[in-house]
């Protein structure tokens, strides 16, 4: 386990998101596979997800999500730039964390954005850790942008097309993901506001229990081969299940005592949004009240690295983070991975 604290303050200043408008149901599920809005319901707390059109990559998402990060930070005059095009040409580091990008191995889906967006002066790097992408990007972008004095935004990204990489006659796991980018503009500045503290960590030995076989260095495709199913991800939901719930856990209890924090000075918790079960189990073992815990996986399923960003700039959207409020995300995935960051907004 890795553990970060930061002596300049690096400041959310922007918050975007981007969901496929198309929206299945539980229900419009139950017509295709063995299963009920009611099972799906009481086993994940999911009721629908959003599914992106056939034409829609990975970095079409991250884009959306980008360019509206980069809007609210104009919005909210949290920068000198007029344009997004202008705040675009300032951003140092485009760094995408995503399971599902755009080519199997090059490019980069971060060059695909950064030449997208207009931000032609920035460096552009992916993040391949699964769920927990999107922390593991948060710590690199604070990283990069600490060890340069040149370097003062980063656009950290999120973004997924899971329902490509899913089994559709796999009632087990395909019932638990959806399509999703989120983005946030990170900003190098004197601020106490901002990322504090960051853990990072990792079980190699759980490698198996989530994992896309088809298509690597170790299961690559052959000439001559018969696809019978395209690349689809597997999953021991037992051992995941196990996993996140200590992943979780472990992770608050380490930055609230690392920060000699309890859990009353903290806003809200914003998890990975896995499954709802999760973050109950967690919540009972920390002896948290579930509302404490964010959730919009009702609405949005599983969106793997994008989550914890969508769920972020609907908290901002909305209303519901006050600036000082200090909040905590959490993730866990592949690898099998785990990170949480404490901000302060």
């Amino acid at each position: 386990m890795s553990k970060k604290e930061y002596t300049v303050g690096f400041e959310i200043i922007g918050t975007g998101k981007a969901v496929p408008p198309k929206r299945v149901t539980n229900d419009e599920l139950a017509k295709t596979l063995d299963t009920n809005d009611e099972w799906i319901r009481s086993h994940t707390g999911i009721g629908a997800r959003h599914i992106a059109d056939d034409h829609i990559a990975c970095s079409d998402l991250a884009v959306e999500a980008a360019r509206n990060a980069l809007s609210w930070a104009i919005e909210r005059q949290a920068c000198a730039e007029k344009t997004i095009e202008e705040l675009a040409l300032t951003v140092d580091m485009v760094i995408v964390g995503s399971s599902t990008t755009d080519y199997f191995c090059c490019p980069a889906t971060a060059c695909i954005v950064q030449n997208a967006i207009g931000a032609k002066n920035a460096g552009a790097m992916d993040v391949v850790n699964a769920c927990s992408s999107f922390i593991y990007g948060l710590e690199t972008g604070a990283g990069l942008l600490s060890v340069s004095n040149d370097r003062r935004r980063a656009l950290v990204i999120g973004a997924e097309v899971l329902s490509r990489f899913v089994d559709w006659t796999d009632r087990g796991t395909c019932v638990l993901f959806g399509d999703g980018a989120g983005a946030v503009l990170l900003e190098k500045t004197n601020s106490p506001r901002g990322i504090s503290r960051t853990i990072l960590g990792a079980d190699g030995s759980g490698a198996g229990d989530l994992i896309m076989k088809q298509g690597g260095s170790r299961y690559p495709f052959k000439k001559g081969d018969t696809v019978v199913t395209p690349p689809h991800m597997e999953m021991n939901g037992r051992a995941v299940y196990n996993f996140a719930v200590g992943a979780v856990t472990e992770t608050i209890t380490t930055l609230l005592k690392a920060e000699n924090l309890a859990i009353e000075d903290v806003a809200l918790i914003v998890p990975h949004q896995a499954n709802a079960r999760i973050v109950q189990a967690a919540a009972k073992r920390l002896n948290v009240p579930e509302g404490r815990f964010f959730l919009n996986i009702e609405e949005y399923a599983n969106t793997s690295s994008a989550s914890i960003p969508i769920a972020l700039d609907e908290l901002n959207r909305s209303g519901a983070l006050r600036t000082g409020d200090l909040i905590l995300c959490v993730a866990f995935g592949a690898g099998l991975t785990y990170g949480g960051s404490l901000i302060r907004w």
